[in-house]
């Protein structure tokens, strides 16, 4: 059946031609009449409010408004024909050089000193100069025209405010906006979804209207309102979903798992060698509330890096044990495995030894099971977990494998829960006869609009408070190209450590290949034999990043000659990588040369100083919790961020931001906001596109915290959507399938 030419539905072929369709597909995914409608502009250009050329930043592909100041033509010395240079300028100061290479006299008789237009490019550098090299372009009108006649020359500009939509090189902004232009006038705006109550309460435009001003608006307030009225449709589609499923997971059965007096969590509280923080207790009896009722937990636990999740989490662990049922942690390194199965037999000590000479009156045992077991070793540690004298078993993905049968799965915990794949914590949550209860922890502070956005169907649990004995971290940036002498004091720090009788890490951010060494090309290193007319090339390509391979030989025979180093990384078989991190543990080794493979769950109390290279090629949140490895023990805890980049950089004030502060939450924003967000409902996980184009988990708070109460108000009066139809179609769009289950899963 043919859709309806006024369907958002109808293929863009039939509206815009097969090849400029094809183009948009290609480049853009970009299909049918609704896709492209969805495609909002990135931004709006307006003449007096220009984009500062200064602000570009090199690689990045850009769309900029500009004014024609002067042309120059030369002869190319190492090829034939002429080379253009245009410059142009945006009012703010800056200007931006257009390179155009062969014979194109017409090009330059086009543009004109006084000429406007949109030029579209990858910026480059040459000799401190930004430029565009052999840009598309669409000029806006003659040099004499006012600015409102060089609008009205191109109906597809014919507005005050210019959209500047995200492009391809194939495919420029103004092409985009011609074929929205086509859509708009030929598609009859879709059904409103949004109830009219919802509309009335929150002073909400109508769709039709709202979509129309967000691609040609009217002015300023009319695509405020535009924009609000969109991003309210994201907000509650997400939201209504949330809602929708903690009421379903409400009403699904579980097994309780009531606390159990005079057994194994008390026998483990008795000796635990300190005392639980306040945070601790309470969020214990949450958990253990939780646990105890005929459905399934759901409950997300964050805490900063050393707050003593993993101690919480073992004592939920135990009271299903005493319940009679078994609990799994799922790792995501054999690394992390293997140092929660060492950890939680120490704490546990003859509590964990149950058909062992010694073991206490109420011991269970305790099963590691990683894809490296031997084949005795597994088959043991999986004939333990399938008869239930296991009470609790640890792992990494391998527990998800056919043969790794609980005999009464009661507790899943999920440690660095967004290192796992829907379908892994999926598959371990089958194993269950009835849904298990699930706790989610992760050392990654979570913004509240995030929580409120992503997790909005768990029950939250927050750990703020550090253990007693926890020493603060003091953190600093090296800057490594503007003053060597800094790195070199930092690796003479390192050994005063050492000396101290302390140990350290040296964080890397690649393992390292025979491909890209230490001595690739670095920064600004200008091509050999290269004449001004290439300039063309970005010569300001950086070097690969430093790798553990390369630098631990480096710092062996140099600045740390003489010390015991150690390496660490993914590609080490199992049985070396855990030989290292005990060897580490025990004293033996000065200093661990790694990857991020020690970002999580990796606690060797004595080591007091971590050295961070190419700290600008980290995440803020990952930065803050690489350096919670050290600081684990009574003596303070040094951090220094290695960097080449440039002071006044972003490279650099997100280096500086996080030196300036410990508090996870406020770094958590900066690394939201320096992310730009993506797909808050996971589509990396689900492999498909969002639909979520303007919701901004920073700056849109209250406007969520809104849509989440109208959807508790809706659902609770119409939990199925049967009075409002085109809300579920509409939900069913924008939160598709996948991406139910994600958030269903958590």
């Amino acid at each position: 059946m043919t859709a309806d030419p006024s369907d958002l539905d109808t293929p863009l072929k039939k509206l815009v031609g097969e090849k400029t369709a094809k183009a948009l597909a290609g480049h853009l995914d970009l299909h049918t009449a609704g896709d492209l409608v969805y495609h909002f502009p990135r931004r709006y250009d307006e003449r007096g409010e220009h984009t500062d050329i200064r602000a570009l930043d090199v690689g990045e592909q850009v769309t900029v408004l500009a004014q024609v100041q002067r042309t120059a033509v030369r002869p190319m010395r190492q090829r034939r024909g002429n080379l253009l240079e245009v410059t142009v300028g945006d009012g703010s100061g800056g200007s931006l050089t257009l390179t155009f290479f062969g014979n194109q006299a017409w090009r330059e008789r086009e543009l004109r000193p006084g000429r406007w237009g949109l030029f579209a490019g990858k910026v480059t550098e040459f000799r401190g100069k930004r430029q565009l090299n052999g840009p598309e372009y669409v000029l806006l009108g003659e040099e004499t025209d006012t600015e409102a006649a060089a609008n009205e020359r191109i109906e597809e500009f014919a507005g005050a405010l210019i959209p500047v939509y995200p492009a391809a090189a194939a495919v420029p902004t103004w092409v985009i906006a011609r074929c929205v232009r086509v859509v708009l006038d030929t598609v009859a705006p879709p059904e409103d979804p949004l109830p009219a109550t919802v509309r009335a309460n929150r002073n909400l435009i109508g769709l039709g209207t709202a979509l129309r001003e967000i691609h040609r608006p009217s002015g300023r307030e009319e695509l405020y309102r535009a924009r609000r009225r969109l991003k309210w449709d994201e907000a509650f589609a997400v939201q209504v979903t949330l809602v929708r499923r903690k009421r379903d997971a409400a009403a699904w059965p579980a097994r309780p798992r009531p606390a159990r007096s005079g057994g194994l969590l008390d026998a483990f509280d008795a000796r635990l060698p300190y005392e639980l923080t306040a945070g601790q207790r309470a969020v214990g009896v949450e958990i253990a509330t939780d646990l105890a009722t005929g459905h399934p937990m759901h409950r997300l636990l964050q805490g900063e890096v050393g707050s003593g999740k993993t101690v919480v989490a073992l004592r939920a662990m135990l009271q299903v044990v005493d319940a009679g049922g078994q609990a799994a942690l799922l790792a995501p390194t054999e690394v992390l495995a293997a140092q929660h199965h060492r950890g939680m037999l120490d704490l546990l000590g003859p509590l964990a030894q149950a058909g062992e000479l010694g073991a206490a009156e109420q011991a269970t045992r305790v099963e590691l099971v990683t894809g490296s077991l031997g084949a005795a070793a597994r088959r043991r540690a999986l004939a333990e977990v399938s008869s239930g004298a296991a009470g609790i078993v640890l792992g990494t993905h391998a527990l998800l494998y056919e043969g790794v049968d609980f005999a009464d799965l009661g507790l899943v915990v999920v440690d660095e829960q967004h290192r796992f794949g829907v379908e892994q914590r999926d598959a371990l949550r089958a194993k269950a006869e009835q849904p298990p209860h699930v706790l989610v922890m992760t050392a990654t502070p979570i913004p509240r609009t995030v929580a409120m956005t992503v997790y909005g169907d768990l029950e939250i649990s927050t750990l703020s408070q550090l253990p007693r004995g926890r020493s603060p971290i003091a953190s600093h940036v090296v800057p490594a190209a503007e003053k060597p002498a800094f790195l070199d004091r930092a690796w003479r720090r390192l050994r005063e450590e050492v000396a101290a009788g302390h140990q350290a890490y040296v964080v890397c951010p690649r393992i390292g290949d025979a491909g890209a060494g230490p001595d690739a090309q670095s920064p600004g290193t200008e091509l050999a034999g290269a004449g001004e007319e290439l300039s063309a090339v970005d010569d300001t390509e950086r070097r690969p990043p430093l790798a553990v391979t390369e630098v631990a030989p480096l710092l062996a025979e140099g600045p740390l000659h003489g010390l015991r180093l150690g390496v660490l990384h993914g590609r080490l078989p199992a049985d070396e990588k855990d030989a290292v991190m005990r060897a580490f543990a025990r004293g033996d080794l000065d200093v661990l040369v790694a990857t991020t493979v020690v970002e999580v769950g990796v606690d060797v109390p004595n080591a007091t100083m971590m050295v961070v290279l190419d700290a600008d090629r980290f995440g803020v949140s990952q930065l803050h919790q690489l350096r919670g490895r050290v600081g684990r023990g009574s003596a303070p805890g040094l951090c220094l961020l290695v960097t080449e980049a440039a002071e006044g950089t972003g490279a650099r004030e997100r280096l500086d931001a996080v030196a300036s502060t410990s508090d996870g939450f406020k770094l958590a924003e900066l690394d939201l906001e320096q992310r730009r967000e993506g797909d808050v409902l996971g589509a990396a996980q689900s492999g498909r596109r969002s639909h979520l184009r303007l919701l901004s988990l920073l700056r849109d708070a209250d406007l969520i915290r809104d849509a989440r109460t109208e959807a508790i108000a809706l659902v609770e009066e119409d939990p199925e959507l049967t009075r409002h139809p085109a809300l579920a179609a509409s939900v069913a769009a924008l939160v598709d399938a996948d991406r139910a289950e994600f958030l269903e899963k958590g």
